[in-house]
């Protein structure tokens, strides 16, 4: 047992204490807690007259002048004689390490200092963190579900429409569908991870790719935007993992609930940074990371190969890029490749199965309607796709970013809804996506002119009426009610991060501060700052929620007839890909117009 006095040099701060004092008691020792702000030479007198204490607890929290008080309290103790007995620590919210070793302390404790951590300086104990209170483990967000159609009637159209499409893609391939079972028939990640090379790939893949990836294979020339990474720069970034890696905790966001899930995205065109972003995002409780590729890639037949950076944002999925941030990952983090919209879609889900993706991310309708591809080709591409994600366990969400483009959330919900069905029946695990945002619809028809909440809510409350499934609302959430305003824009993200939290959804999407608004390049202390914001959102509601109004029921009750009606009038057009060019899923006028990229590449099966 060691006599421990602990003294509170500020005028009414010692909550840290009293905790402190409270453990070391529940430890075996003796604690003796003066009273705040008294004068340093009355703490030094009951030091004199009290040979027994053998270690000194002080502690800061406000910051002015804290480095003349402290170094003079030092040299008072050299003075009277007591330094060399009488171990001394300082911390507190103004405190350092660095400050107290440089003042003459024996340690010092900022902000998240553990009770565990004071009692191990005070017992002479190295100090090792629990590393299972910071220990998370990864979830997969559809093993509670069953999929049951709560609407049985929804549950039969939706089923006739499914019927529908697998029929029409029947003996139906594109460059893309080969690409991808040349992928998966050839590709042996393991070996090419030994440096065994491509196996069979490298014969038949090129054949079916458009001419940029058909220069690189042939003459290794690379996109104008492109370049391989230097040998001094793979040997910086390893080097960087390990230093970081080795110093390295997590968070967590969630306080006392265990969803929603939080996810952000990267895609800054360079791996390395990626990879910055990742460990970042993880330190600070980002359950899952989402890769965004660049533009043109979903208009290329194909994809290069190599560690490779990108000068603009989108970060070039390749298989040594996607092979090293994998590598990068923490155990407990969720990643996503997404495939949901261009022309790599099926290869884009076999190459995220093979090298280690928890999910992907397929969308027939908004690829067709919002994301530039051909109709046909996106049905055909995106049943296969649907089948590889089957293969290679990869839940995957249905994105309904039509909306952003003017689309009825009722209509882009249809849509879902069929993927939805298709990926049932296919043996697939889907996940429901819809937008928390302030869309052209809500705009035209003042449906969020009080709040953002009941809009919002009716979502949810619409597609929990359908079907059992689980929901991730996204792309991200709160999209179009950000501004510029750092500040403003987390704490709109994390309003909207509380109200999926308290309708019980099991994730989310969230941009970082300055990604929300496309105000620039994506930085680290504008994602810290959105994550940091959404923990103290969900610290600041626990199990308390936020409540909609009955309008929120009248708004689901609406989207719940609209997706019936527009689900009718697909079956009456007994086409799916008819119904997308007619705008039954999405209208020219509602701003959704069918795709050409991979138009005319659809052909029968030989």
């Amino acid at each position: 047992m060691k006599k421990v006095l602990l003294a509170p040099i500020d005028p009414v701060h010692d909550i840290g204490l009293k905790m402190i004092a409270r453990g070391l008691e529940q430890a075996g020792h003796q604690a003796i807690l003066l009273q705040p702000d008294l004068p340093v030479e009355e703490i030094i007198q009951k030091i004199l007259h009290d040979h027994e204490v053998e270690i000194l607890l002080l502690s800061r929290t406000l910051g002015y002048g804290v480095g003349e008080l402290l170094a003079r309290f030092i040299d008072l103790t050299d003075a009277v004689g007591i330094r060399e007995r009488v171990k001394i620590g300082i911390g507190g919210m103004a405190i350092r390490p660095e400050l107290a070793a440089e003042l003459g302390f024996d340690a010092g404790f900022g902000p998240g200092t553990t009770v565990e951590e004071v009692i191990c300086f005070v017992e002479d104990r190295e100090y090792k963190p629990d590393l299972i209170r910071t220990k998370k483990i990864k979830k997969d967000m559809t093993a509670s579900y069953d999929y049951h159609y709560g609407s049985a009637v929804i549950g039969s159209k939706l089923s006739k429409i499914s019927d529908i499409i697998i029929e029409w893609v029947k003996n139906k391939t594109s460059p893309g569908v080969e690409r991808g079972r040349i992928r998966d028939e050839y590709w042996d990640v393991e070996r090419w991870r030994d440096r065994l090379g491509n196996g069979d790939l490298d014969k038949y893949y090129s054949g079916f790719c458009s001419e940029l990836p058909q220069k690189f294979y042939k003459t290794g020339e690379l996109h104008p935007k492109t370049r391989r990474f230097t040998k001094d720069e793979v040997i910086g970034l390893e080097k960087y993992l390990e230093e970081t890696k080795a110093r390295m905790s997590v968070l967590k966001l969630q306080h006392t609930r265990q969803k929603p899930l939080v996810f952000n995205q990267y895609g800054t065109g360079c791996p390395f940074m990626d990879i910055a972003h990742i460990l970042a995002s993880e330190a600070w409780g980002a359950d899952g990371v989402v890769h965004f590729d660049p533009s043109w890639g979903a208009r290329t037949e194909g994809f290069l190969d190599g560690f490779l950076t990108h000068q603009e944002d989108g970060t070039v999925i390749t298989p040594a890029n996607l092979n090293r941030i994998w590598l990068a990952l923490e155990n407990s983090t969720l990643w996503q490749i997404r495939a949901h919209r261009g022309l790599n879609t099926p290869e884009t889900v076999v190459m995220a199965g093979k090298i280690g993706a928890d999910l992907t991310k397929i969308n027939i309708c908004y690829g067709s309607l919002g994301a530039g591809t051909d109709p046909e080709r996106m049905t055909v591409d995106g049943y296969h796709s649907i089948q590889y994600a089957q293969k290679y366990n990869l839940p995957f969400d249905i994105v309904t970013n039509e909306e952003l483009a003017g689309v009825p959330a009722h209509k882009a919900f249809a849509g879902m809804l069929i993927v939805t069905d298709l990926a049932i029946k296919l043996g697939a695990k889907p996940i429901l996506q819809p937008l928390f945002a302030y869309s052209p619809e809500v705009m035209i028809n003042d449906l969020m002119d009080d709040n953002y909440v009941n809009f919002n809510a009716a979502k949810i409350y619409a597609l929990r009426k359908i079907i059992n499934a689980p929901v991730w609302p996204g792309a991200p959430i709160g999209f179009l009610t950000h501004t510029e305003d750092r500040v403003q824009s987390a704490m709109t993200t994390t309003l909207h991060a509380c109200l999926a939290m308290s309708l019980g959804v099991d994730a989310i999407s969230i941009a970082s501060t300055d990604e929300a608004y496309s105000g620039g390049p994506i930085s680290v202390p504008a994602k810290i700052d959105t994550l940091r914001a959404v923990q103290d959102g969900f610290r600041f509601f626990g199990h308390a929620n936020i409540t909609p109004t009955e309008k929120a029921h009248l708004y689901a009750e609406q989207i719940v007839n609209g997706i019936d009606d527009v689900l009718d009038k697909v079956i009456a057009e007994g086409d799916f890909v008819a119904a997308i060019h007619k705008g039954i899923l999405g209208s020219r006028e509602e701003g959704a117009y069918p795709g050409r990229i991979g138009k005319d590449t659809v052909k029968q099966k030989k």
